[in-house]
C-alpha cells in the first residue's frame, strides 16, 4: 500500500494535436494503489459546505466566518481546507471498466482510440489538453449512471459529462484521463405536460427537435444557442442565445433537475410548480457548474406560447457605435425585440461571398438585426418604432422581411454567422472563439477596442454579439502551429477579457468558465469567492472526481 502522503497520478491518454496516426495515443500507467480519504475528513468538508451554502446576509469579513459553537474560524481561502484528490490507477480503472461491462453489458463501454479523441479533443476550443478520456461510457437510464458513479467512486475514477460537444472553453477536455459518460441513448421526452406548459427530457434532448416535435402545441422552448446543442450541455453552461434579451438565459427555465452525485446519491431539487420558495435553490447551484456537481439525467423545462406573429428587420450603420447606441436605445425605449443582434462588417461580406442569404445582397458594414414577436398590431408598431430610433442613430438600408420566407432568410445571416466563417477560414487556421459580456454603457467602447486589437492581430477575424444583454464573441482564425501567432491570439483574448472585467463586465457571457478561462473567473469574482464555491464542490464531490480542472484548479 501507498503511504497516505503519496499523490497518485490517473491513467491517462496523452494526445497531441499536431499528428494525425493513431499511435499518438499512450497509455501511462501508475502502480500505486490509491488510499481512501478519512470520514472525519469528509465531514469536515461537508460542514464547510453546508456554511457556505447558508451564508447568505451572514457578515464576513476577508473570507473569514465566525461559529458560535465551535469558537473558531472557517477561512474559505486557506488551500489547507481543501484536499489533494488522489484518484485511482490504471488498474483501479481497468477493474472499473470490467464492472461497468458487467453491470451494463458489453456494449456500455468503449476504449476505441477515435472515440476517445471525440470526446476529449475539440477543434472548436483553444483550451484543449494533452490528455484524453481512457473509456467512454453509454448509459440508458438514470438508474445506469447511478451505478456507474457508484462504480467510479470505489475506484476513485474521474468522469465527464457529455451531451453535444458542441462547447467552447474546453468543458469536455479531461485534464485527469477518467472516463467520459456519454448521454447519447438518453435523448427522450420523458413527459409533456401540455397543460402546465412544462416539460421532462434527458440530457441528449437536443432543443431543436424538442421544438420540431411539440410544435403542433402551439408551445416551444425559447432558449436558443447553437443548433447542435443539447440540454445536459445546455443546463451545465447556463446557456443563452439570441432570444436572451426577450427570454432570459437556461437558468430561467429549469423547474427541477434529476442529479446523479459523485457517489452515486440521485436526488431531484424540486416539484413542478412555476415558484416554490422550498430551501436551498438547488437549480442555481446545478445550472451553470458545468457538471462539477453532479451529472444531470433529467430536466423539466418550462415552456413558452408561440407568439401569433414573428417579423425581422435589418439596419446597416457607419460605425459600431452607432449600431451599439442603437441597441441601448431600444432597451431604453421599452421596445420588446425578442432579439437584437450584431454583425460587424468581416461578417457580412463573408455573408455575401458565400450566399448565404441569396439574393439577398448586404452592405458590408456593421449591422444590427431585430427579430420582433407578438400581436400583427403590436409587431408592426414595434418595426415602426426602431426603424426611427436607427435612422436617429444614422442607420441606413433598413430592411424589414414581408413574409415568412424573407424572415428565414434574413434571420439566416445571423444563425449561420459561425459556419458561414468556418467555412471561408484560410487554409491551415484554427478557430479561436470567445465571449465577454459589459454592462450596455460600455458596449459600443469594449466592441471598438476589440475590432482594434484584432486588426492589429493581422488575422482573419470576425465580431459578432447579443447587443441586446451586452454579450459579443470574436471568432479568430489563426495558425496553431505558429508559436508567435498563437502567443499574440492568447494575449489578445486576455486582454479583452481583462478589459471586459475593468468595465464591470464577466469574463464569459454564456460559453462558461470550463478550462481556458480559470484565472479569469478569479479576477471576477476574488479569492474569497472562489472558495466558496470550491467548499460546495469539496462538500458535494469530496474526492474531486466529477469534470475536475473545471471552473477552478484541481486542488493539488
Amino acid at each position: 500500500m501507498a503511504s497516505r502522503g503519496t499523490r497518485l497520478f490517473p491513467a491517462v491518454i496523452r494526445f497531441s494535436a499536431t499528428r494525425s496516426s493513431r499511435n499518438v495515443f499512450k497509455r501511462g500507467v501508475s502502480n500505486s494503489v490509491t488510499p481512501r480519504p478519512s470520514s472525519s475528513s469528509s465531514w469536515s468538508a461537508l460542514r464547510a459546505g453546508i456554511l457556505a451554502l447558508a451564508l447568505g446576509g451572514v457578515g464576513f469579513a476577508a473570507g473569514i466566518v465566525y461559529t458560535k459553537s465551535s469558537g473558531q474560524d472557517i477561512n474559505y481561502s486557506r488551500a489547507s481546507k481543501f484536499s489533494a484528490p488522489k484518484y485511482g490507477t490504471t488498474k483501479d480503472m481497468q477493474t472499473a471498466i470490467k464492472e461497468i461491462r458487467s453491470a451494463l453489458g458489453e456494449d456500455s463501454v468503449s476504449t476505441d482510440d477515435e472515440d476517445l479523441k471525440l470526446h476529449g479533443y475539440s477543434e472548436l476550443s483553444p483550451a484543449n489538453v494533452d490528455t484524453l478520456p481512457i473509456a467512454v461510457v453509454y448509459p440508458k437510464s438514470t438508474e445506469e449512471v447511478s451505478r456507474i458513479m457508484k462504480i467510479c467512486h470505489q475506484w476513485r475514477v474521474p468522469v465527464i459529462g457529455y451531451s453535444g460537444g458542441s462547447s467552447l472553453e474546453g468543458n469536455y477536455s479531461a485534464p485527469h484521463g477518467g472516463f467520459s459518460v456519454d448521454f447519447m441513448h438518453m435523448d427522450k421526452i420523458v413527459e409533456f405536460h401540455e397543460e402546465d406548459l412544462d416539460i421532462v427530457v434527458q440530457p441528449s434532448c437536443g432543443w431543436v427537435d424538442l421544438n420540431n416535435k411539440i410544435a403542433d402545441s402551439g408551445l416551444f422552448f425559447p432558449v436558443d444557442p447553437s443548433p447542435s446543442a443539447k440540454f445536459g450541455g445546455m443546463v451545465g453552461t447556463n446557456c443563452s442565445g439570441t432570444n436572451a434579451v426577450r427570454y432570459g438565459t437556461m437558468k430561467d427555465w429549469v423547474l427541477n433537475l434529476t442529479v446523479v452525485l459523485a457517489d452515486g446519491t440521485v436526488i431531484k431539487t424540486r416539484n413542478r410548480p412555476r415558484k416554490s420558495a422550498a430551501g436551498y435553490n438547488l437549480n442555481g447551484i446545478f445550472v451553470g457548474s458545468e457538471g462539477t456537481l453532479g451529472l444531470v439525467t433529467e430536466i423539466t423545462l418550462k415552456l413558452a406560447v408561440i407568439p401569433k406573429e414573428f417579423s425581422v428587420a435589418s439596419a446597416t450603420f457607419p460605425t459600431i457605435r452607432d449600431a451599439a447606441n442603437t441597441a441601448s436605445a431600444v432597451i431604453r425605449a421599452g421596445v420588446p425585440v425578442a432579439a437584437l443582434e450584431f454583425l460587424d462588417e468581416t461578417q457580412m461580406g463573408v455573408l455575401n461571398r458565400g450566399g448565404y442569404t441569396a439574393p439577398i445582397i448586404f452592405d458590408e458594414k456593421p449591422t444590427v438585426f431585430f427579430k420582433f414577436s407578438g400581436t400583427k398590431v403590436s409587431v408592426t408598431d414595434n418595426i415602426k418604432e426602431v426603424e426611427a430610433i436607427s435612422k436617429a442613430h444614422n442607420g441606413a438600408a433598413f430592411r424589414f422581411a414581408r413574409d415568412k420566407k424573407e424572415q428565414e432568410l434574413l434571420w439566416s445571416a445571423r444563425k449561420q454567422a459561425l459556419w458561414s466563417v468556418l467555412a471561408s477560414r484560410p487554409e491551415g487556421t484554427q478557430l479561436w472563439t470567445t465571449d465577454v459580456a459589459v454592462p450596455y454603457s460600455k458596449l459600443a467602447t469594449m466592441i471598438e477596442a476589440s475590432t482594434k486589437g484584432l486588426k492589429e492581430l493581422n488575422v482573419f477575424s470576425s465580431i459578432v454579439g447579443h447587443l441586446g444583454d451586452g454579450n459579443f464573441h470574436e471568432a479568430i482564425m489563426y495558425h496553431k502551429s505558429d508559436p508567435v501567432e498563437s502567443a499574440a491570439v492568447e494575449k489578445h483574448v486576455k486582454n479583452m477579457i481583462n478589459r471586459a472585467l475593468e468595465m464591470d463586465g464577466t469574463s464569459t457571457g454564456e460559453h462558461s468558465i470550463g478550462f481556458f478561462k480559470k484565472h479569469e473567473l478569479l479576477q471576477e469574482v476574488g479569492p474569497d469567492t472562489l472558495a466558496v464555491m470550491k467548499s460546495i464542490k469539496q462538500a458535494l464531490d469530496p474526492h474531486w472526481l466529477l469534470n475536475p480542472g473545471k471552473i477552478f484548479d484541481t486542488p493539488s
